[in-house]
């Protein structure tokens, strides 16, 4: 970052941070609710208040159900979740500038370019329309509310960790956030692995197993406690219970490398965002199974074994494949993938992406500029467009199933939609499409025969009867 010294040069990257975030989302505050906010948040009766929320405590992420109850509270409607939801990802962003400055410091960099770096890397973070999941769909809160308080913990560690004596009240601190997190959503577990990342790529002191795991400790003990602590949660271990039964682990493991492959491509698509892709799960190993396995184990192994002597891309690299693991490894999910999981992994490749700019710019300094500002254009303005998609449920449903047109689950939910705004006749369409696709979809069926029988979906109507 730019002289301490000076005020101005201080706080103007979070500014900026702050301010394109705002123009980015200034429309997310108009979406409505979507898919599982219905479920989650609207209809789910542990969070319509604070009394509510806490009568059913103990339960699973009890700390993202009170900011659901909080909002639910304050009385400021749908546009309140997504007000909280945008302020997370500014701060979020934020987090990321801290981290990514701190980082570029500890490789030796200037300030200027270590300030450089990190407020590159933060904007590409925050502008990306692969984050609108986490943050224009309302439940998406789930996931950018965690990476709230994993990025914060490991901002107070690395804070004290730097002066571990005078700022001995930084690491309860960082332990406190990473329990926040760990009550918000399960995948803040991965915090202390990348504290051993963090400690691994730090080439100015010399690296240590011992010394790393000293420092990383009470973290990992926390993890150990948290995941013992949810184990003795009757919801925890039937959603192991179901995972398990979904897919095996092995199985899993191979569907996941679609997964990872598909997760890939929308980094680079940023026009084919989509809420619901719902992946199909092919068995065995087909042959670009095989090739996104050997660029896994090449690029995970390239990157582990170079983390001392080209620590950013290595850094980079991990971190991408580190916060994938939680989601995209072992334990499977009924749906593949979904955009969320690039939230916080997504700071891997914005780093990567600014330290390229920033190589270009040694030699074509103009060419640099030109290509940051065009990339800021194009992703700020496709998120602001990809907001739109949630304004309203029929929309956000004719987006999905233009994208996925196998999506059976898709063409049912455009229906209930289209039922909801008394266009009956394409409700009844998208619902015969839904049972074309999948002739078992209990719920398309039942709709269908309930339009034929004049009784629409709850919450649906008064509308006529078709003829």
């Amino acid at each position: 970052m730019p002289a301490a010294g000076n005020p101005l040069q201080r706080w103007w990257p979070p500014f900026l941070v702050i301010l394109l975030v705002g123009v980015a989302y200034a429309n997310a505050l108009q979406a409505s609710f979507q898919f599982d906010d219905w479920d989650v948040i609207v209809r789910d009766p542990r969070v319509q208040g604070l009394a509510a929320w806490w009568a059913s405590m103990p339960g699973m992420r009890p700390l993202l159900k009170l900011s659901y109850a909080l909002n639910h509270a304050s009385g400021a409607g749908v546009a309140g979740f997504h007000a909280v939801n945008v302020v997370i990802h500014a701060g979020n962003g934020l987090l990321v500038l801290y981290l990514a400055r701190r980082f570029a410091a500890q490789l030796g960099e200037a300030p200027a370019v270590a300030g450089w770096l990190a407020l590159a890397t933060a904007l590409i973070f925050v502008l990306h329309p692969v984050q609108t999941e986490a943050v224009t769909y309302a439940s998406g809160r789930s996931t950018s509310l965690s990476a709230l308080f994993a990025l914060a913990s490991m901002a107070a560690w690395v804070n004290w960790r730097a002066t571990p004596r005078r700022r001995a009240w930084l690491l309860p601190g960082s332990l406190l956030l990473m329990l926040a997190g760990m009550a918000t959503k399960e995948t803040v577990a991965i915090v202390p692995v990348a504290l051993l990342l963090w400690e691994a790529t730090d080439i100015s002191r010399p690296f240590s197993w011992r010394a790393a795991l000293a420092r990383t400790g009470a973290h990992w003990l926390l993890l150990a406690l948290g995941l013992a602590a949810a184990l003795s949660l009757p919801a925890y271990r039937d959603f192991l219970a179901s995972s398990l039964a979904t897919r095996s682990v092995p199985e899993n493991f191979l569907a996941q490398l679609q997964g990872i492959r598909y997760l890939a491509g929308q980094l680079l698509h940023i026009d084919r965002m989509n809420a619901d892709p719902a992946l199909p799960v092919t068995p065995g190993l087909d042959p670009l199974d095989g090739l996104t396995l050997l660029v896994l184990v090449a690029g995970g192994g390239l990157a582990l074994t170079n983390v001392r002597r080209y620590p950013l891309p290595a850094f980079a690299v991990l971190w991408f494949l580190l916060w994938l693991a939680p989601t995209n490894s072992l334990l499977a999910r009924l749906d593949l993938v979904n955009d969320r999981q690039l939230y916080v992994a997504l700071a891997g490749p914005a780093l990567l992406l600014a330290a390229a700019i920033r190589r270009l710019a040694v030699r074509q300094r103009a060419l640099a500029v030109t290509a940051f500002v065009l990339v800021l254009a194009l992703t700020g303005l496709a998120t602001h467009l990809r907001n739109e998609v949630y304004r309203e449920e029929v929309t956000f449903w004719r987006d999905v199933v233009s994208r996925s047109p196998h999506n059976a689950r898709a063409f049912n939910n455009l229906g209930i939609a289209l039922a909801d705004q008394c266009d009956l006749r394409r409700a009844d369409q998208a619902w015969r499409r839904a049972l074309e696709l999948d002739p078992g979809y209990v719920r398309a069926a039942v709709n269908l025969q309930l339009l034929r029988e004049g009784v629409l979906p709850e919450g649906v109507g008064p509308c006529e009867r078709l003829p």
